[in-house]
């Protein structure tokens, strides 16, 4: 009910500027803003799900408005909601994941599907169109497919070597980062393969179908990839000429595309990171565990400490070898190891300076299993709820919350009997909000009476200069200029000389770049402190 609402609020640029932006300019045609990772020129990456998400949900709405099923299926809203409808049906795989692995790791299984069920998380994150949801996802089937056996319960299920190389192979495709979560579940799969087979041969089968099958769903990658990037033509590999299709062979080895090289390569260069915001190593530890999980990552820390200070102590007391080296990576212990899933994977992404709380979501999973272990009585319940519904509040419907409904708006605007009728030009200038979706206005590509400027954080005397020049220029009698600001630096745009037809508040949004500050809200202008303006320019000025 939350995502078909929907949800205002804006978390992330790449929630739609990773896929859906991309496959409404690809399938619907529509003036879009593709991001340089789609370019042809620096292919970082893969085009396959994006196409499995969004395209697919595009391509169904599209097939009903020329079916004449639904005459304007193709909107503003439906253009949001479709691929989060989609992603939201595919979060209960997580629903599902807790249900299977919660007695296999003894944890209460009702215990850790309310905790899960009931994190904004869940109810934000995963109902977004982000890579790191699908990496999420996949890592729940993975931590699925490494738990399983036999009814017998003595070994893992072979079956799962093949679908184990498909499922990290596609991670790691979506996003190379997958590896840090992959690896522990990974190592738990082999030592369990390695434990229970005592037959060499049986033990090298396993592993060869993980890697045939790995290899052959980086095969399935690669060529869409280099079909979508390079835009060789299906046609040339049907070519009666039996050298063209040598020569299409050809170029294609030397055009391959490769994005998950492409995507490293970019990201291991300090310098490059450096562009998307620098923060310190321990911010992942300190900060965003906290704010995406809050009182169970500060319990789950505190178990860590006292389960490394116990293995230490056992160490000092020569009683390791006793007890075996593996005793972290069996069944019985099913609270060492969760550990181990929760804060491995957390170790490796905090190498890069460059950290954003979505990138931990994925550790949802291993997290409430831990927590609800029968031996960790929840004490926090109350605390629980309410973070939990701050965060919902805030990251659901203020954060940015403004920009979406005022893109129905524009478009509603654009699209108006009115403007139809009359053909009019409209100019949008954006300021201080994160960068709008084009995709939302609902613009062909062959219409040119509508111009999108992004003047993202831009200082004053750079703003007033946009507008100043766009005023000047402004003789056009069915011309409209729209300045959209946050209500915050709603007092920059009144020095730059200008006056304005008409104002439109949009509440809620709140800006965490351009906060409002606090004695201006308590002194009774909050609404406009927590609004989003769209202010028309006055052609008679």
């Amino acid at each position: 009910g939350w995502c078909l609402l929907p949800q205002s609020g804006y978390l992330h640029p790449d929630e739609f500027f990773q896929a859906p932006e991309v496959m409404a300019g690809d399938i619907l045609n529509l003036q879009v803003y593709y991001p340089w990772e789609f370019l042809s020129s620096s292919p970082c990456r893969t085009v396959v799900f994006p196409l499995m998400t969004s395209g697919v949900t595009y391509w169904v709405i599209k097939s009903l408005q020329q079916l004449d099923i639904c005459s304007s299926c193709i909107n503003s809203y439906t253009l949001l909601v479709s691929p989060r409808l989609l992603f939201t049906i595919f979060s209960f795989i997580l629903d599902y994941s807790v249900y299977r692995l919660a007695p296999f790791w003894g944890a209460d299984p009702w215990k850790a599907l309310v905790l899960l069920a009931g994190s904004y998380v869940t109810l934000v994150f995963y109902t977004r169109t982000f890579t790191n949801t699908l990496e999420g996802l996949l890592f729940a089937l993975l931590m699925v497919l490494v738990s399983a056996r036999k009814s017998s319960g003595s070994s893992a299920e072979p079956t799962s070597s093949s679908l184990i190389g498909v499922i990290t192979t596609a991670g790691f495709f979506n996003r190379p980062t997958f590896l840090a979560f992959a690896l522990m579940p990974l190592l738990y799969w082999a030592s369990l393969i390695v434990e229970s087979q005592k037959n060499i041969k049986t033990l090298i089968n396993h592993f060869l179908k993980l890697i045939l099958c790995a290899c052959f769903t980086a095969i399935v990658f690669i060529t869409a990839d280099t079909f979508y990037f390079t835009s060789v033509s299906l046609d040339n590999l049907y070519s009666t000429n039996k050298s063209s299709l040598i020569d299409v062979i050809a170029q294609l080895h030397e055009k391959m595309v490769v994005t998950p090289f492409n995507f490293l390569s970019y990201n291991l260069n300090p310098h490059n990171l450096a562009l998307h915001g620098s923060h310190p190593r321990v911010t992942h530890f300190t900060v965003n565990g906290v704010m995406l999980f809050g009182i169970l990552h500060i319990l789950a820390i505190g178990a860590g400490f006292k389960m490394l200070k116990k293995y230490v102590h056992q160490l000092m007391l020569v009683r390791w070898c006793y007890s075996g080296p593996h005793g972290l990576l069996v069944h019985s212990e099913g609270s060492p190891t969760l550990l181990l899933f929760y804060f491995v994977p957390l170790a490796f992404l905090s190498l890069f300076s460059h950290q954003e709380p979505r990138f931990l979501i994925p550790l949802i999973l291993p997290l409430v299993l831990f927590s609800a272990s029968p031996n960790r009585a929840v004490k926090w319940k109350l605390l629980l709820v309410l973070f939990n519904l701050l965060g919902a509040l805030l990251f659901g419907c203020l954060h940015q919350g403004g920009l979406i409904p005022c893109l129905f708006y524009l478009e509603q605007l654009i699209h108006s009997p009115a403007s139809s009728s009359h053909p009019q030009h409209y100019t949008l200038l954006f300021a201080h909000t994160y960068m709008p979706p084009r995709s939302l206005l609902n613009i062909k590509k062959t219409d040119m009476h509508v111009e999108v400027i992004d003047m993202a954080g831009s200082g004053e005397e750079t703003l007033c200069q946009t507008v100043e020049q766009r005023a000047s220029n402004f003789t056009c009698s069915d011309c409209h200029i729209f300045i959209v600001i946050p209500g915050t630096v709603r007092a920059t745009i009144t020095k730059c000389g200008v006056s304005f037809r008409n104002e439109t508040l949009i509440f809620p949004h709140l800006s965490m770049e351009d906060p409002p500050q606090i004695p201006v809200l308590s002194s009774g202008n909050w609404r406009s402190q927590l609004g989003l303006y769209i202010l028309e320019l006055n052609r008679d000025h």
